[in-house]
């Protein structure tokens, strides 16, 4: 029996059919509004008559970015979708009229999940997955098992303070690691650039259409592609923030392996080669102990359905 996973987004849900092996069978999407959470409720149901109708469901895995609650039957908090306390399994099992499990799971842990099962990381037991994108996401396999924690939200690893009284974050506190590691940091700091060293960063802003809030992380990365100098200062800098969290990160967890995915990670060695270096020279014990190495998630943007559809059928 097959399991449908759903990558909630901001404003689109992408669900598939997934079978045991990971592999999608089919695929659709609907459009959603975040501030009208019953929308993607409907969305939801939606996509499970289209696609239950043609395949054999017995679960359905919803990734949803937030705070999900340890029964895994809602979202406790989310940054930007209206889910306050939302029992979001139980709003969809009212619109469902067939008898189906229903699993919601935080969307880094439903991505880290995909790359342990069927990615990157599928020959380790203990494996740390960090998804650079806006922000960044962060999920824990240990000893073959998804850590979630007491309450259901560990693996919030982009919110570890990596600096006090840095940056202010959107979650309420200053100085947490993805200020200085995601692609809205990438972002911050290219913009910091055209003010600063505008000769220097002339050919982001071209890309950028010559408007310097229409930077965004794929113009770096694509600059740094073509040998720009600053911009590949400016990845190398995130590199080294991400090395040097991840050597902390590894000091409490002792990883096998290190995925690195999200949309930053399309920049490839241009930010972990420098992350590998400044992982080497922060780790603790270094030459006493086995380095974990990094590589780039596998399962691109179908890594948060797999996973999702993976973890509802345990």
């Amino acid at each position: 029996m097959h399991a449908i996973g759903v990558d909630i987004g901001g404003t689109k849900i992408a669900a598939g059919v997934v079978d045991d092996e990971g592999t999608i069978l089919a695929q659709t999407r609907r459009d959603t509004a975040p501030d009208d959470a019953a929308s993607i409720d409907r969305a939801i149901a939606d996509v499970y008559g289209e696609l239950s109708s043609k395949y054999d469901i017995g679960a359905i895995g919803l990734a949803a970015a937030g705070f999900v609650a340890a029964d895994r039957s809602g979202v406790l908090f989310a940054p930007n979708i209206a889910w306050r306390d939302y029992p979001l399994r139980d709003n969809v099992a009212a619109l469902i009229d067939d008898k189906v499990d229903i699993v919601v799971e935080n969307d880094a842990n439903a991505a880290g999940w995909a790359e342990f099962r069927f990615g990157a990381a599928r020959d380790v037991d203990d494996m740390l997955t960090l998804t650079v994108g806006t922000g960044l996401g962060g999920a824990i396999v240990s000893s073959g098992e998804l850590v979630r924690g007491a309450w259901g939200v560990a693996s919030e690893i982009g919110h570890m303070r990596v600096v006090p009284g840095g940056h202010y974050c959107g979650c309420g506190h200053e100085g947490c690691w993805e200020q200085y590691t995601s692609g809205s940091a990438l972002v911050r700091d290219a913009q910091a650039a055209v003010l600063t060293q505008r000769a220097r960063a002339a050919r982001i802003l071209e890309l950028a259409g010559g408007e310097v809030e229409k930077i965004t992380g794929p113009h770096v990365t694509r600059a740094a592609q073509e040998g720009d100098a600053l911009a590949i200062e400016l990845l190398a800098e995130l590199g080294r923030w991400l090395g040097e969290g991840a050597a902390s990160a590894t000091a409490l967890l002792d990883p096998a392996l290190i995925v690195v995915g999200g949309g930053v990670a399309a920049a490839g060695d241009l930010l972990l080669a420098p992350a590998r270096k400044a992982f080497s020279e922060q780790l603790s014990g270094r030459g006493h102990r086995p380095e974990a190495p990094f590589v780039v998630a596998s399962m691109g943007n179908d890594a948060g359905m797999v996973g999702a559809a993976d973890l509802a059928r345990i």
